[in-house]
């Protein structure tokens, strides 16, 4: 597998059709074995697709794009992964250790789902945002594995106990009553507990501890930032401390927390609430599905 990450000076460059490097990963077993930056030869939007597909790329990473390049991308078989930001070896590692938050694959790396209020924005080159939500949720898809494993693929039922280091419990499947749902090892879930439920049997329970690079990785500076008020209707009424959700440049939402505000700018925090957190689970299998 080859991944091609938008490059600028060793970061996510944020303009797909505007790239004028990418850094190409190639894979194989789960892991990077080479990269090289490559220039796009002054290639444009409509063909920046066929200069990746020559080149035998597989998936794409990406700040924001556009609706007709990832047409085109999809076109050529390129899966996109964007509304990335950050170091650019750092995306691709997390991208192959499925933990790589991406906006356009509409693949879920939590456990439970979040709600909260949907602001309408304009297109800022920080968040990538334009438009409306279209309703506070999203889906799950089912991308390739990204790891091995006899469940690997299946749909699998568990029921689970996460708590803290100091014991304290922040979720559980047992009190809502019913398992948790998810295609084992493409991506939905955190790679620890994916990890933990590859090679389990139906009935077994097993207990593990996740580092932070398991689990929701570390907090990234990058995804904190600042737009004006005037860019997101709605947003007046927002308070520090909030959680809600912004649009991506697809209608896709994604969650975010108010952080500051003052008279005409707002400053919101992409990280997961569970960045840098070290969590522990109890983990039963409770069925799986071919």
């Amino acid at each position: 597998m080859k991944i091609a990450v938008t490059y600028d000076n060793g970061s996510v460059f944020q303009h797909f059709g505007k790239t004028e490097n990418f850094k190409i990963f190639e894979v194989e077993n789960g892991a990077i074995i080479s990269s090289e930056v490559v220039g796009s030869n002054g290639a444009g939007h409509s063909a920046l697709a066929g200069f990746l597909a020559d080149a035998g790329v597989d998936v794409v990473i990406c700040g924001g794009i556009g609706g007709g390049a990832q047409e085109a991308l999809s076109e050529a078989g390129i899966k996109v992964c964007a509304g990335v930001s950050g170091d650019v070896n750092e995306a691709a590692e997390s991208y192959v250790n499925g933990t790589l938050e991406c906006t356009s694959e509409g693949t879920c790396d939590h456990h439970h789902e979040e709600g909260g209020h949907c602001c309408h924005g304009e297109e800022s080159e920080e968040s990538g945002c334009e438009g409306g939500c279209g309703g506070c949720h999203g889906g799950c898809g089912t991308p390739e594995p990204i790891m091995e494993g006899k469940n690997v693929g299946k749909k699998c039922r568990t029921h689970y106990k996460g708590t803290f280091n100091d014991g304290t419990q922040f979720d559980s499947s047992y009190d809502r009553g019913e398992p948790l749902e998810f295609i084992c090892g493409v991506g939905q879930m955190i790679r620890g507990f994916d990890q933990a439920v590859a090679n389990m049997e139906v009935g077994e329970s097993v207990e593990i501890h996740l580092m932070p690079e398991e689990a929701y990785g570390m907090p990234d500076p990058a995804a904190i930032f600042t737009l004006e008020i005037a860019q997101l209707p709605g947003s007046e009424e927002l308070e520090a401390g909030q959680q809600v959700y912004l649009s991506n440049q697809f209608g896709q939402p994604f969650p975010v927390k108010v952080v500051a505000k003052d008279d005409k700018t707002i400053t919101f925090d992409a990280n997961h609430e569970m960045a840098g957190k070290e969590l522990n689970f109890t983990i039963e299998l409770v069925s799986v599905e071919a």
